[in-house]
């Protein structure tokens, strides 16, 4: 069988993207409680295939996956897109990983609860490299003072995007989060205000804080707000400060 990658092509059409969807596949992430934590994410992998290739091999990503079984992370997302490079001659490499990630909680009673929060991390190498973790935080109603609002009842979302200057731990970012969003909702609840309105304040309290964070060089944040056949939602976000790190 002749290697269609490995031939010249005089159409001299660059083709931006080239690649597979929707894999699923095992993966590790870094969890600061357990060290790892294993779970299970949709992948999508891209190459831009230069004109004077024809095509590439689909089969050439799996394998570069699984070259990295059980060794899928944050810390090697740079590897991986070498690879990709490398192997399938290609001027950029795209890998967008779509997964949960699980906390473990425990609330008022002590009880020990499960926590989930949906994850993208999306990564770019070519000249310049790049990578962006995008964190769904849920937001809960907060109970009343004499506990007749229903726990766990759904507010809306927090869909915060982040750059970072340098490590973090994915926990520490959600807790950041999470407490920012209790203490907004709290404060309302006191003051007799609808803890549906206005989402601004809880979108400015959420910029205030992640401003302060010296391990972000940049993020986004967008809260939604879930009403009855639709929602509402403000967005905002900060500057980049710096060139882009290494993956």
């Amino acid at each position: 069988m002749k290697d269609i990658q490995s031939q010249q092509d005089y159409r001299r059409i660059d083709i931006k993207k080239v690649g597979v969807k929707t894999v699923t596949y095992p993966i590790t992430v870094l969890d600061k409680a357990q060290s790892r934590q294993k779970t299970i994410a949709t992948i999508n992998m891209y190459v831009n295939l230069p004109h004077h290739f024809k095509g590439t091999h689909m089969s050439r990503f799996i394998e570069i996956l699984n070259c990295f079984h059980g060794k899928i992370d944050i810390k090697n997302f740079r590897q991986i897109l070498e690879e990709m490079k490398l192997r399938l001659d290609a001027e950029a490499a795209h890998m967008e990983m779509f997964f949960p990630f699980f906390l473990r909680r425990s609330d008022d009673q002590d009880t020990l609860r499960i926590s989930r929060y949906e994850c993208t991390m999306s990564c770019f190498l070519g000249e310049d490299d790049d990578l962006r973790i995008d964190l769904s935080v849920p937001i809960a109603y907060p109970p009343s003072d004499e506990g007749t609002a229903e726990r766990g009842g759904l507010w809306g979302t927090a869909l915060v995007s982040v750059r970072f200057k340098r490590f973090m731990w994915l926990e520490d970012l959600i807790d950041i989060i999470e407490a920012t969003i209790k203490a907004e909702m709290t404060e309302r609840r006191k003051c007799g205000d609808d803890p549906g309105q206005p989402m601004e304040t809880l979108l400015e309290r959420l910029d205030r804080r992640l401003a302060t964070l010296t391990e972000l060089r940049w993020y986004e944040v967008t809260v939604e707000n879930l009403s009855q056949g639709y929602s509402l939602f403000a967005l905002t976000s900060g500057p980049d400060l710096l060139p882009n790190p290494a993956v």
